[in-house]
């Protein structure tokens, strides 16, 4: 149990019979009445988003959530084959455990699955990754002095917004926490 006033995003808790995971808070203290915390909560299963309110002190359970490293091997069908690198055990995920990441998974890339108890409820993707450009339009002489953007598809599917100046088969770095253009490799 953890108070309310230790709340930092991303955390999970144990809320009415489901998982929640913080995506924003804020300490209230009016000048008449109690202080409070107003949270932003979303459903780790589901991805639903709700609000909640909490009395300040009040306390809450906190998701008890282990990490494994597994190395994603390829894709079979509709699910994603993902092998423990201690054990040496696959397993078969599908797209709605793998989450948003699904668009940068690249063939033996290392990556953290969230387990809580023995249930997977997500897969944790390195913050950056290195990608190939397989498709993209030419730059247009003379449309560089802006600095705009175009867009790009990766080897993997993803569609990032390159500087003009990224060509077919250039390999770029991409944030995937806000599916964007770091730079060139």
């Amino acid at each position: 149990m953890i108070s309310v006033n230790d709340l930092k995003n991303g955390l999970t808790l144990e809320l009415d019979n489901g998982l929640w995971s913080v995506v924003e808070f804020l300490h209230v203290k009016p000048g008449k009445g109690a202080a409070f915390v107003r949270t932003k909560l979303k459903n780790v299963e589901s991805g639903n988003v709700i609000e909640k309110t909490f009395r300040a002190g009040e306390k809450v359970a906190k998701a008890m959530l282990n990490r494994k490293e597994m190395q994603y091997l390829y894709k079979e069908g509709k699910e994603f084959v993902m092998m423990d690198t201690e054990s040496y055990e696959q397993l078969q995920l599908t797209e709605v455990q793998v989450g948003d990441g699904v668009k940068y998974l690249k063939e033996n890339m290392i990556v953290q699955v969230l387990m809580h108890d023995t249930r997977i409820i997500g897969v944790d993707i390195p913050a950056h990754v290195e990608l190939e450009v397989v498709d993209t339009p030419p730059a247009e002489k003379g449309n560089t002095a802006q600095g705009g953007t175009k867009p790009a598809t990766l080897e993997t599917g993803a569609v990032v917004q390159v500087p003009f100046f990224v060509s077919n088969g250039d390999v770029i770095r991409v944030d995937t926490r806000s599916n964007e253009y770091l730079d060139r490799v």
